[in-house]
């Protein structure tokens, strides 16, 4: 049976730590910056951890299982 193929689209968004959890980034930070406030940008620009209801399907994806 041949390999899995990684979804590159997926792989490009993700990261995985050292424990097997994905970190992804948060959205709201591209546009219409004005409005947000200066601690609001601070706290988006961190990434955030996939939850773990979706946290199996983009493993194998990622074919990372």
């Amino acid at each position: 049976m041949p390999k899995m193929k990684t979804r590159k689209a997926v792989a490009s968004r993700f990261k995985v730590t050292g424990t097997g959890k994905l970190l992804r980034s948060r959205p709201g930070k591209r546009h219409i910056l004005t409005k947000k406030s200066p601690k609001r940008k601070r706290q988006l620009s961190r990434p955030g951890l996939v939850s773990e209801t979706q946290l199996k399907t983009y493993k194998r994806l990622m074919c990372v299982l």
